[in-house]
């Protein structure tokens, strides 16, 4: 397995003694590098990398802002982040979104291989867990109590085609009918963990068992089309799509 790698670091000495100790290892796929926190951004959409070794401080968005932004546009799995500064007080900002690692300037060949088995054993970690749960079977339905406006309703999963975000509301669709919830998409898609649900976008979490196809749209995106009477179309961005296939076994 490669573990696709992007540097992100606007001094030039700083990136090339990252890119030698990088293509040391045999396991390592090197992606494009970054020289400011907006062009990191733009290539992790691109790339999407499995880590990233960042500069806590760059030019115009800082290291740290930029790995908050693309948390933010992750939909399954966020990548690892391996923060570099020259100073260590920075370390807890680091850890404070969540990061594996932080080195210091200049870098040290044993430090750099802990950051290197800390992100293997992650990795295969995040493997082993995506394999055991790609083996479950999904739960039997049990019924899901969601409130409709002034009243309570209750809901097996399966009959849930897809929710989404509409005027400070979570309108959920069923085949016949859409129920107008308080709760958010986040909040909805906790009570279904477990179940055949998947985020396709920020703003769409959809029951797989009632897609009916997936159709390329533009610029990496796609569509899934749902087996309810309007043949509802659902948007699935660049970064959610790569996982989608992976859920249905390509």
């Amino acid at each position: 397995m490669k573990i696709h790698t992007m540097i992100a670091e606007d001094e030039q000495l700083a990136r090339e003694e990252l890119i030698y100790l990088l293509e040391k290892e045999q396991d390592v796929k090197l992606l494009p590098s970054a020289e400011t926190g907006e062009q990191l951004v733009e290539l992790y959409i691109e790339h999407e990398p499995d880590v990233i070794f960042l500069d806590v401080h760059m030019p115009g968005m800082r290291g740290v802002d930029a790995a908050k932004k693309i948390t933010e546009l992750v939909y399954m799995k966020a990548p690892l982040f391996v923060f570099t500064t020259a100073y260590d007080e920075y370390a807890v900002e680091a850890f404070d979104i969540e990061a594996i690692d932080y080195m210091l300037k200049p870098y040290d060949t044993e430090r750099f291989q802990t950051a290197m088995n800390r992100i293997r054993k992650r990795m295969q970690q995040v493997e082993s867990n995506g394999k055991r749960l790609s083996n479950q079977h999904i739960q039997q339905a049990t019924k899901l109590l969601i409130d409709d406006n002034d009243r309570t309703v209750v809901l097996s999963p399966d009959a849930i085609y897809y929710a989404v975000p509409f005027k400070r509301m979570l309108e959920i669709h069923t085949e016949d009918k859409v129920i107008h919830s308080r709760m958010t998409l986040q909040e909805l898609e906790k009570k279904l963990q477990g179940y055949a649900f998947f985020r396709t976008h920020r703003s769409y979490l959809v029951n797989l068992n009632h897609v009916q196809e997936i159709t390329p749209w533009f610029n990496g995106t796609s569509n899934v089309t749902l087996k309810d009477k309007k043949q509802t179309t659902i948007p699935v961005s660049r970064a959610a799509r790569k996982h989608l296939f992976d859920l249905f076994g390509n």
